[in-house]
């Protein structure tokens, strides 16, 4: 079974490009070679919002809160359950 994690951070106004580059440094390194881990994409959006898909076959591992500095508001997490590719 394939799970989906969408971890999703609203930047402090003018902070976006740091909150991307902070998951770049921070987060992808430690998730890399992570047991389960398929695949990782992180997006931007209008809004200074920052968003990071993680699929696992597994238990995933919970992403981690940038600093307070960087952050509008506190950090939005969901976990799916893949039901259809094609």
């Amino acid at each position: 079974m394939t799970l989906a994690q969408m971890w999703e951070a609203r930047a402090a106004a003018g902070r976006a490009a740091e909150l991307s580059d902070w998951v770049r440094e921070f987060v992808l390194p430690v998730l890399r070679g992570s047991a389960g881990l398929v695949r990782t994409e992180l997006f931007a959006a209008a809004g200074d919002r920052v968003l990071l898909i993680t699929w696992w076959e597994g238990e995933p591992l919970l992403v981690a809160d940038p600093p307070a500095v960087l952050l509008a508001r506190p950090v939005h997490r969901w976990g799916f359950t893949s039901e259809h590719v094609e």
